[in-house]
């Protein structure tokens, strides 16, 4: 039929594919919350069909309007969210709850993809680059104050929208040096990390002496950079120490393993490498799990959903899951590039990075790659704020795909 002409049907088909298997798999573990899951995926499906009958233009002109509504929402979490694991990140009404960060990161998405889309917009400029990072700092600072370190870091999600707009890749690498340099010392002597820091200073500079032009600039910002990476060096240990006794033994199973704390931050962990190993190439069958069934994992349903995918469908249908994953983010960041609007390219990339940040993490939480975080594999987890958010996201960018691929212009 015409009117289907332009409607990405590859990717709403990988959609539906993951939304129904999570249904399945969130079934298997607890029927409960498989069928509230079923309920919030036809909720989702109604949402996504009044997305497509509504014009593409009213999700860029209102981008300001969601901005603002998710920025009063993380503020009030303050004064009126329920409070879990030392976190205020749910409004609870009655039996109904929401979590406010989920819908952020769609109004973040919206609002930079409008600012970058204006007229005035253009990195090699300061203003138009703290603008952006304005943007997204915002909430981002909000998100830390809750805190909720995990949400915290799927905004950097929107550096890649940045970066495919034109921001320096420079800002990348120093993200990576200073987080290299927190996370070795993390499990190493701050004295050796210093030494190590100040040897590796003094060889670029031996070797690069006549390439630098020596000025009071340069030479303040050698010594600067060697100072706050000294710093982070020094200070790390000491925000370790500060952190919740939980928080700080989540990031301690990465250096001591597991076993070490297998009767708290640990025990997670344990039984979800238990679970996905046990599993073996073709899995031991749907509803056959031993270690998920017995309820041995905590969060199975929900953070930890992917040890239920591992024990029952095995190496092969893990190996299926990720490249379901894989291709579904992939096409969307292939659809994003040939987008005639610079709007619907940054809010692609935007919705791409925030899908590849939340399924990277989460799949190296439940793999003992990443600490515990509190990350939900998207669309896959228990959860209906989290499915329908980024459901809506899915369906606002093939709307957007739908008006591109369908406009003259």
């Amino acid at each position: 039929m015409k009117w289907t002409q332009g409607i990405d049907k590859l990717g709403i088909f990988l959609y539906l594919l993951l939304c129904s298997f999570a249904v399945a798999n969130i079934y298997s573990v607890d029927p409960v919350a498989g069928i509230k899951q079923g309920t919030f995926f036809v909720i989702s499906i109604f949402i996504g069909i009044i997305i497509f009958f509504m014009r593409a233009k009213f999700f860029e002109n209102s981008a300001g309007l969601f901005y603002i509504l998710g920025i009063l929402l993380l503020i009030g979490l303050f004064p009126f969210g329920k409070e879990v694991l030392g976190q205020k990140n749910w409004y609870r009404f009655g039996g109904f709850s929401f979590q406010p960060v989920e819908f952020a990161k769609l109004a973040v998405a919206l609002m930079l993809a409008n600012y970058v889309a204006g007229p005035n917009f253009n990195l090699k400029y300061g203003k138009s680059l703290w603008t952006a990072l304005a943007i997204v700092g915002v909430p981002a600072v909000i998100v830390l104050a809750i805190p909720d370190v995990g949400s915290l870091l799927v905004f950097t999600a929107f550096f890649i929208a940045l970066f495919r707009e034109g921001l320096s890749g420079w800002l990348f690498g120093i993200g990576f040096i200073f987080a290299a340099v927190f996370l070795v010392s993390l499990a190493v002597e701050p004295l050796f990390v210093v030494s190590g820091i100040v040897s590796i200073a003094a060889i670029i500079i031996f070797f690069n002496y006549h390439k630098i032009h020596w000025n009071i600039f340069s030479i303040a910002g050698i010594f600067g950079s060697v100072a706050v990476l000294c710093g982070i060096a020094f200070g790390t240990p000491k925000i370790l120490e500060k952190l919740p006794k939980h928080q700080r033994e989540r990031i301690e199973v990465l250096y001591k393993g597991e076993k070490a704390f297998r009767d708290t931050s640990g025990y997670n962990l344990l039984y979800s490498k238990t679970a996905i190993g046990s599993g073996g190439f073709f899995g031991k069958g749907y509803r056959e799990g031993s270690v998920t069934q017995g309820k041995f994992v905590p969060e199975q349903s929900t953070d930890y959903i992917f040890c239920t995918v591992g024990e029952e469908w095995g190496f092969l249908g893990s190996s299926l899951l990720v490249l379901v994953y894989t291709i579904f983010i992939g096409r969307i960041y292939y659809l994003s590039e040939k987008q005639k609007s610079i709007f619907n390219r940054v809010f692609g990339y935007c919705f791409a990075s925030i899908l590849l940040m939340h399924f990277a993490i989460n799949l190296g939480m439940v793999m003992g790659l990443f600490p515990t975080v509190g990350i939900p594999l998207p669309f896959f987890s228990s959860g209906g704020t989290s499915l329908v958010t980024f459901s809506v996201m899915t369906f606002i960018f093939f709307k957007l795909n739908y008006a591109d691929r369908n406009s003259l212009v």
